[in-house]
């Protein structure tokens, strides 16, 4: 069998703060950019891998979710526990550095982690924990 990663979703509350991270800070290609309804979905991608995509959507907009359900989402979203990705890059300082002089939050220097792994963290404008691993 050969299954591979397609498509991941992060929420987003502001299409254009994201669409400012995701494409401007980060490098990613816009792929696809959808509205309908109020709501927005923008597609992106890491130049140079095309079989792989991040979908920015509209938080809490699954069918059948109740109020409750909706406001937990918003909360989680707000301490940035809902979304996570973590990506790969062979400059992590470079990398860390060109982002943090976008004013991205920072939530995490470049650290050797005990686990093996050097890596540094941020939040996306929407709350989502973006960490960044260091590629051999």
């Amino acid at each position: 069998m050969n299954i591979r990663i397609h498509s991941t979703f992060l929420p987003q509350t502001d299409p254009e703060a994201s669409l400012a991270f995701y494409r401007d800070t980060l490098g990613f290609e816009v792929r696809n950019d959808v509205a309908y309804g109020g709501m927005r979905w923008i597609t992106v991608g890491p130049a140079g891998q095309p079989g792989v995509s991040i979908v920015l959507t509209p938080p809490a907009v699954t069918p059948g979710l109740t109020e409750d359900e909706r406001r937990t989402i918003t909360e989680m979203m707000a301490k940035g526990t809902y979304g996570m990705i973590i990506l790969a890059t062979k400059d992590l300082d470079g990398a860390f550095e060109r982002i943090q002089a976008t004013g991205a939050e920072v939530i995490q220097e470049p650290t050797a982690q005990p686990y093996g792994v050097r890596d540094c963290a941020f939040r996306d404008p929407a709350g989502n924990h973006v960490r960044i691993n260091e590629a051999g």
